[in-house]
C-alpha cells in the first residue's frame, strides 16, 4: 500500500516534504475555501469532516502518495509547528493498474506569497526522485489547466513535454520518459535531499509539550 511514505520526511533547500496527516487538514481545508485554488485543481470544496475523511483515504490508499510542502527556513529555524510552515502539496497517483510505472503527478503551492520562488519546482523534483527511487515509476504524467501557465511553463523547464489538449476539460497533458540520461539529471538536481524518519523529528517536539 501506498502507507511507504507515512514516516518518510524529505528534506530539500526550500521545502521540506512530510506525510500528510491529521493535523494538517484544518490549514489545508482553509486552503480550499479559495475560489482560485478550486479552479487551478478543479477541485470542489469539502466540509471540514469530508476533509479528514479523505485525508484518511489519501494516507490508506494504494494508488496515491502524497507530501505535504513546509517552508523548510520556518519549519527548520524556529521549530515550528508543521500547520505554521504548509505552503502546499504534492501528490503522486498510481492511475494506470495496466502499467504500474507511470504516476500522474500534481503540485500545488496554495500560499500565494510562495509562488513564482522554486518552491513548487523544487517540491516536484524531490517528489518525482522518489517516485523513480521508491516507487520504480519510469514515466510521469501532468494534466494542468490550460489557463495556469505558470504550472504548465514550470513541467516544460523540467523537460516534460505537452503530448495532449483536453478541449473539453481545458487541460493540457505533459509526460516525462525517464530515460537513463533524465533519470541522472533528476538524481542529481535532488542529491542535496536528505530522507529523515518523522516519528524521530517529531517526537521531541511533543516530549516537550508534554
Amino acid at each position: 500500500a501506498m502507507r511507504i511514505n507515512q514516516n518518510t520526511v524529505l528534506q530539500g533547500k526550500r521545502v521540506t516534504l512530510v506525510p500528510y496527516t491529521a493535523a494538517h487538514v484544518p490549514r489545508y481545508h482553509e486552503w480550499m475555501q479559495s475560489e482560485e485554488l478550486q479552479r487551478l485543481t478543479a477541485s470542489e470544496p469539502l466540509s471540514l469532516e469530508q476533509e479528514y475523511e479523505m485525508q484518511r483515504s489519501w494516507r490508506d490508499d494504494s494508488d496515491k502518495c502524497t507530501f505535504i510542502v513546509l517552508d523548510t527556513e520556518r519549519w527548520c529555524g524556529q521549530a515550528r509547528a508543521d500547520e505554521d510552515c504548509m505552503v502546499g502539496d504534492v501528490n503522486l497517483f498510481l492511475t494506470d493498474s495496466e502499467d504500474p510505472t507511470l504516476g500522474e503527478i500534481e503540485i500545488m503551492i496554495a500560499e500565494p506569497s510562495y509562488r513564482g520562488r522554486g518552491f513548487g519546482k523544487e517540491a516536484t523534483l524531490m517528489m518525482m526522485s522518489y517516485g523513480v527511487r521508491n516507487l520504480g515509476l519510469t514515466k510521469f504524467e501532468a494534466k494542468i489547466g490550460q489557463e495556469n501557465e505558470a504550472s504548465i511553463c514550470m513541467f516544460k523547464k523540467l523537460h516534460f513535454k505537452e503530448v495532449a489538449v483536453n478541449g473539453v476539460f481545458h487541460e493540457v497533458t505533459l509526460r516525462l520518459d525517464v530515460s537513463d540520461q533524465e533519470r541522472w539529471w533528476l538524481l542529481e538536481q535532488t542529491n542535496h535531499v536528505e530522507e529523515k524518519s518523522y516519528v524521530d523529528l517529531k517526537l521531541p517536539a511533543e516530549v516537550l509539550e508534554t
